[in-house]
């Protein structure tokens, strides 16, 4: 049996304006804009006339970013749209394209929910996502800055809501733009189990994945919706194998060395190794670091930490963007939104501070040791024996757990 929803409900969301037809039917809120794919440009004058401009032309089978194009006035609608069209077609051999107002500086906001095939459906508190480059998720973290207990539920019921009206059963996710106003709107559904899921798992002690194929083995939910408790706060950075340094071109190659991070509260999810090539052909993506703690100021630390520990030699990553994010006064004031990062990356990064002789040295140490364990790891029998705990990683711990 398949772990996921039926082929019914996955056809209904996985077009976007299908699944803005049936929220109209189901009054769910969504951003302005036609329900049904463009039929030419003059259509397409006559909405943004309509709606005002700015405003945003989708593919109604797209996601990733791709055939999507900002447009900021008349003059500009027609060249949008053909460009549009024509990814849509390469990247999902569908050319439909549909039009919306555009939310300026809006939050990208996003609803976990749990449905079985006996009529429960629960949801598992909210997402931020508005951390994004190229209209790609890079960083998420629960509960959102922005979101307070009443916002929380609202869009939670309608995420139910939004759930039911497409008969859907197991995990998936519902997601919304939301103004600073705390004004939210219904953006699209994902059918699936989604790469930010540990941030959810972290918040509520509930694994997803079994759940997941608890639902599929035909059992009811174990918990209400008054069972579900938010504790704590989560964050998640996505490790791509991109040069930060060269516009975040793809970077392929074999990983020489591999560091990893561990300690209270941070979680790895990799499939990586020393000695893999990473190719080319697929995503960048190599790992998900996330970090956990009691409030959003520890979680940041955690995190911060984690990643001065993490380290992968012979490829480049976005281990350092990170790095510039978390320690971004900004960010960790919670004023986000998805033009974020951009202006983040518009900025002079901030000189490293001047590390110490001492601290040099014992960062070389550190290096040597661990170069050191890898080269004598192997018993000549090819297997290789457990590595011991660094020294130097517990001190930091310690340290930072002061």
């Amino acid at each position: 049996k398949f772990i996921g929803p039926t082929a019914a409900s996955m056809e209904m969301m996985g077009s976007k304006t299908r699944a803005r037809q049936h929220m109209e039917i189901a009054e769910v809120p969504f951003v302005p804009g036609t329900s049904h794919g463009l039929q030419s440009v003059d259509e397409a004058e006559e909405v943004a006339t309509r709606i005002g401009y700015p405003v945003m032309l989708k593919a109604a089978a797209g996601g990733g970013g791709k055939g999507m194009r900002l447009v900021g006035s008349r003059e500009e609608l027609r060249s949008a749209l053909e460009s549009a069209r024509s990814e849509a077609q390469r990247s999902f051999g569908d050319n439909e394209v549909y039009i919306e107002k555009y939310i300026v500086n809006p939050r990208h906001i996003e609803m976990q929910i749990l449905a079985d095939e006996h009529g429960n459906t629960v949801w598992l508190g909210e997402r931020e996502c508005s951390i994004q480059r190229r209209h790609q998720k890079v960083l998420e973290e629960s509960p959102s800055p922005l979101v307070d207990p009443e916002m929380r539920r609202r869009m939670g019921e309608i995420a139910v809501r939004v759930a039911k009206a497409a008969n859907y059963c197991n995990a998936g996710t519902v997601e919304f733009l939301s103004d600073q106003e705390r004004n939210f709107y219904f953006l699209e559904m994902n059918t699936r189990l989604q790469v930010e899921h540990p941030v959810t798992e972290l918040i509520t002690g509930l694994d997803l994945v079994h759940l997941q194929i608890r639902i599929a083995a035909g059992e009811k939910l174990p918990f209400t919706q008054e069972d579900v408790q938010i504790r704590g706060h989560a964050m998640e950075c996505r490790i791509y194998a991109e040069d930060p340094d060269n516009n975040y071109f793809p970077s392929p190659g074999k990983i020489t060395l591999l560091l990893l991070p561990s300690g209270p509260g941070i979680r790895r999810d990799s499939g990586m190794y020393e000695g893999w090539t990473v190719p080319i052909d697929y995503d960048p993506l190599l790992a998900k670091l996330i970090g956990y703690g009691t409030d959003r100021k520890q979680t940041i630390g955690r995190l911060i930490r984690a990643l001065n520990e993490y380290f992968v030699g012979g490829i480049k990553t976005n281990i350092s963007l990170f790095r510039r994010i978390l320690n971004d006064p900004e960010f960790q004031s919670g004023r986000l939104d998805t033009g974020y990062l951009d202006r983040l990356l518009a900025k002079a990064p901030s000189a490293e501070p001047e590390r110490s002789d001492a601290g040099i040295a014992a960062i070389a140490a550190g290096l040597f040791a661990m170069l050191d364990s890898a080269a004598t790891s192997s018993n000549g029998t090819g297997v290789s024996q457990a590595t011991p705990a660094s020294g130097w990683k517990k001190a930091a711990r310690l340290e930072n757990l002061r």
